[in-house]
């Protein structure tokens, strides 16, 4: 979603005041590192996840507009790979902007019979707004936290905008602004706070609907290749599990492609599972 991808380009543009607010600690520009988001060992890239070395531990941030029942998982996924990676203490927080009664919003552990693993979760909405007014950069996101009149809220932070005296900073946060607003805000109301004639200026508004779409086409032919890849699996062995569903699912485009052309030799489930745990491991 286009408010996951402007979450990761706020957070790499300027890392230091939402480090400082969720650590609870001052730290310095120096002493943070962005890091890149493949994983040695992943083969799909964490688009919306921004991993940051700060002091002596990785930082994982995740940004999240929905519920996932998968999130525990996938935390517990990304712990191992980054400590296997990086060999030190890894911090992990997933930040939902939208509110909701999901009881999903809640959950902050991975646990099996032998394994309890845990994680941060900030619920935006739950996080005053004034802890964040005090960081420029972090004005998009105290418009989605915790206040009595919430317009009131956004025509401050409109206000407080406009006193930028950097026009490059000014249109910057100006569109993250309006773009994290429509979360929870009439577009109209957008629109008669924030002038919209700068967002139509900012390279930052014209980069991320630019990369909305062409995620949106990259998504639609993934689907594609997953349903094709099911079908012709399904045809040949019959119903598939969950987890084999799951699996197939979870693989890039080319990984399908190869399926799609290794499944012609395969001649019973085994040879599918064989398959997957080769690629997968």
């Amino acid at each position: 979603m286009t408010q996951d991808n402007l979450c990761k380009s706020l957070v790499e543009s300027n890392p230091r005041p939402l480090v400082t607010w969720l650590l609870g600690q001052s730290v310095s520009d120096t002493d943070i590192n962005i890091l890149k988001t493949e994983l040695s060992i992943e083969p799909i890239r964490a688009d919306f996840v921004s991993f940051l070395d700060v002091g002596s531990q990785i930082l994982h941030l995740e940004f999240q507009t929905q519920p996932d029942p998968e999130m525990p998982l996938r935390m517990l996924d990304y712990y191992t790979r980054l400590y296997r990676q990086y060999r030190r203490p890894v911090k992990q927080i997933v930040l939902f902007l939208k509110p909701t009664t999901s009881i999903q919003v809640q959950v902050n552990h991975f646990e099996t019979e032998n394994t309890i693993h845990r994680y941060q979760v900030v619920r935006l909405w739950e996080v005053e707004a004034t802890d964040l007014l005090p960081f420029p950069s972090l004005w998009p996101l105290a418009i989605l936290a915790k206040t009595e009149n919430p317009e009131n809220l956004l025509t401050e932070v409109a206000q407080r905008l406009e006193t930028l005296e950097n026009r490059s900073e000014r249109i910057t946060l100006t569109t993250y602004t309006y773009l994290l607003g429509g979360l929870k805000f009439r577009e109209e109301v957008l629109e008669q706070l924030l002038r919209e004639e700068i967002m139509q200026e900012s390279v930052t508004y014209r980069r991320l609907v630019q990369t909305s779409e062409e995620r949106g086409r990259q998504e639609g032919r993934q689907e594609g290749e997953v349903l094709l890849t099911l079908h012709l699996l399904q045809h040949k062995f019959g119903p598939l599990s969950d987890d084999l569903s799951q699996q197939i699912r979870s693989l890039s485009i080319p990984q399908l492609e190869n399926l799609a052309e290794s499944l012609l030799d395969f001649q019973t489930p085994a040879d599918l599972i064989t398959w997957l745990n080769k690629i997968l491991s």
